[in-house]
């Protein structure tokens, strides 16, 4: 029978335990990688505050059950009348994804007067229970009412 070198039993034996505590549920983690699309309606959304660089996607990274996650961007009234702002989403997948997180943001409601702007952060939070998915995505729908 072959003996193992030291460096090689120190290996087995490390693999072993770290396998153990993964086994155990003593170290869990879970990435959840998502997208968007940002479809406007009266307003201008934009990724930079001189408002260039339209906003047509958010990518949210990695989210863990129970974290909420931030971005913001800048809406610009592009029209000639005051509107009011609102948010809503739409086309979740899954289509249950709703149910275990939640995007809002603090521009609802908010009146932008002809070509005027606004910092709005936009926000991401999951439930501590993801419903079973791992990948998710949804369109952010950001419109301005006359």
């Amino acid at each position: 029978m072959a003996k193992l070198s030291t460096g090689a039993l120190i290996a087995l034996t490390t693999t072993g335990i770290f396998l153990t505590i993964v086994t155990a549920g003593l170290i869990g983690t879970q990435t959840v990688p998502s997208n968007g699309k940002l479809t406007t309606v009266n307003v201008g959304v934009y990724s930079d505050a001189p408002c260039t660089r339209n906003c047509t996607s958010i990518n949210w990274g990695s989210l863990h059950p129970g974290d909420t996650i931030t971005t913001i961007v800048y809406v610009k009234n592009t029209g000639s009348l005051p509107i009011t702002l609102s948010m809503t989403t739409e086309s979740w997948a899954p289509t249950n994804a709703d149910n275990y997180l939640t995007a809002t943001w603090d521009q609802e409601g908010t009146v932008l007067q002809a070509d005027e702007q606004v910092t709005a952060t936009l926000t991401l939070t999951a439930e501590p229970d993801n419903g079973g998915f791992t990948d998710f995505s949804f369109n952010i729908i950001i419109a301005g009412a006359e």
